[in-house]
């Protein structure tokens, strides 16, 4: 059986919570409560829709959207984030592989 999207979240977290200047937010509701994030900016969460989101170059969104991989992110304001990546449930994308690239490009933007 496949592991739930908590399960799959929990082992991103696992695996980069002792990385250099990353914290997570304590579980609880709103957007973001329980991110992953670096230097206190957010760059891996899973949603209250149970959506795995990174934020990474508008490019790679762009080209992992027209490869079926995801959708732009909506946080429900009507206002698409371009640098979101959002990931269904469901989704067979390597999410630790996604949340470390995520980790590298939302670091090095000081």
């Amino acid at each position: 059986m496949a592991d739930s999207p908590e399960q799959r979240y929990a082992a991103v977290v696992e695996a980069l919570r002792e990385a250099p200047g990353v914290t997570q937010g304590a579980p609880g509701r709103g957007f973001g409560a329980s991110a992953l994030k670096v230097h206190g900016k957010i760059f891996a969460m899973l949603t209250s829709r149970r959506q795995f989101v990174v934020k990474i170059p508008r490019e790679r969104v762009d080209g992992l959207i027209a490869a079926g991989a995801g959708e732009r992110f909506d946080p429900g304001h009507g206002r698409i984030m371009k640098e979101w990546l959002a990931l269904e449930p469901e989704s067979p994308a390597d999410w630790l592989a996604l949340a470390r690239e995520a980790l590298d490009f939302v670091g090095s933007q000081g």
